[in-house]
């Protein structure tokens, strides 16, 4: 999916704004360029009249090399002389030039019609923003990810694995989530007890995804249905527009799940997202601290039996991560 409608409009916006902003910022430097010194003005009038004349040749079914070459000397010259009265005066040689914040593309977004470096960058920042992530994902990625924390002598009595063992395929399961992200649908469950990186991983996978310009979307259960409850239930726009990412967005991420007060309606809103969800094959995380059997019990059957034919279903085993650190901190 990468950028909704109303995403990339955003964006197309902000270019809009740098556009008109760097107008506004020759125009004034013109302004005082041509108050202290009128004979730029001429010159700029006589580049302007050159540059007409050299298109109208461009246009030509005969092309006049002769002519070509003698307006482009032209050019080229008024612009040397224009850059050398500027600079003997105090200014930036560039000075009258339009002052463009990506002089690739010059501020539309697109090179060539292909989206320009400072697009895909756009997007990301945007991507982050909506994410409510940025701060969090630059502590909690793939880079500052260990397994040190997992030992290799705790044995998981029913694989048979050790902790360290289960979390390794666990990251390599994620880690192909990621890669054939644009090509298998797929969708991850995360179960364990407290403190075992479920969030974290969850984070992980979000950076490599909006770094790769698809649009993610976090909440802890909690969020999630207080958010459906004020759009079902009231009348605020922005609520319904977020309503709309819930859906839509490539990745939706439910942390948490089974901390909220759990009631019909939470339970009916968690299957209407996952089934909307799943019948537009957009992915979906979801990490609780629930066994199976207690989930089970929790939401309705038709919930669980969504979870277990569209989802991946991994257990996290340890020791937690979190009293290991503050241990190590004390």
């Amino acid at each position: 999916m990468g950028l909704n409608n109303s995403q990339y409009d955003a964006i197309m916006r902000q270019y809009s704004k740098r556009q008109l902003e760097a107008a506004r910022l020759l125009e004034e430097h013109r302004r005082k360029a041509y108050g202290k010194i009128p004979q730029l003005s001429q010159i700029d009038s006589q580049v302007s009249s050159e540059s007409l004349g050299y298109a109208r040749l461009l246009l030509q079914e005969e092309g006049r090399q002769t002519d070509l070459s003698g307006l482009k000397k032209r050019l080229e010259e008024l612009s040397r002389l224009r850059s050398r009265i500027l600079t003997e005066n105090g200014f930036p040689a560039d000075y009258l030039e339009m002052q463009y914040a990506c002089p690739d593309c010059r501020d539309t977004g697109y090179i060539d019609g292909k989206k320009c470096h400072c697009f895909r960058q756009a997007a990301i920042d945007l991507l982050y923003t909506q994410s409510g992530l940025r701060r969090i994902l630059e502590e909690e990625n793939f880079h500052t990810f260990s397994f040190d924390y997992y030992p290799e002598d705790l044995i998981h009595p029913a694989t048979g694995l050790s902790a360290r063992q289960m979390m390794q395929d666990t990251v390599a399961a994620c880690l192909r989530f990621i890669d054939e992200f644009d090509t298998r649908f797929s969708n991850l469950f995360f179960y364990g007890g407290t403190g075992l990186g479920k969030t974290f991983l969850s984070h992980c996978i979000a950076r490599e995804l909006i770094e790769r310009t698809h649009s993610v979307i976090y909440y802890s259960a909690f969020e999630l249905f207080e958010q459906t409850a004020r759009s079902t239930f009231g009348k605020d726009r922005e609520a319904g527009e977020t309503r709309d990412y819930i859906f839509d967005c490539d990745l939706l991420i439910i942390d948490d799940l089974g901390t909220e007060l759990t009631n019909a309606f939470v339970s009916s809103q968690l299957f209407l997202i996952l089934n909307e969800r799943i019948q537009a094959e957009k992915s979906t995380i979801i990490s609780t601290n629930l066994s199976l059997p207690a989930f089970s019990e929790t939401y309705s059957e038709r919930v669980f039996s969504r979870i277990t034919s569209s989802f991946q279903i991994f257990q996290l085993f340890g020791n937690d991560i979190r009293l290991q650190k503050k241990l190590q901190g004390s």
